[in-house]
């Protein structure tokens, strides 16, 4: 017998009207997706600093100022 708790009341989601488990079933994919972006977005802004990292090096080599 699962229990959600949704504004300090618990339910029991075995006695959800089937609509009420379909919007929770939307809410799980949703929290799940916006989990897997917020990875995403977090791998991606790393890249980002690596690649401006890279370039400033080159940047650098190329006036002859690497050190």
């Amino acid at each position: 017998m699962p229990i959600i708790k949704i504004d300090e009341a618990e339910y029991n989601v075995d006695h959800l009207s089937d609509e009420a488990k379909a919007q929770l079933a939307s809410i799980q994919f949703v929290d799940a997706e916006l989990l897997r972006l917020n990875a995403l977005v977090a791998a991606l802004q790393t890249s980002r600093i690596a690649y401006a990292n890279a370039l400033n090096q080159a940047l650098l080599e190329k006036q002859g100022l690497s050190s």
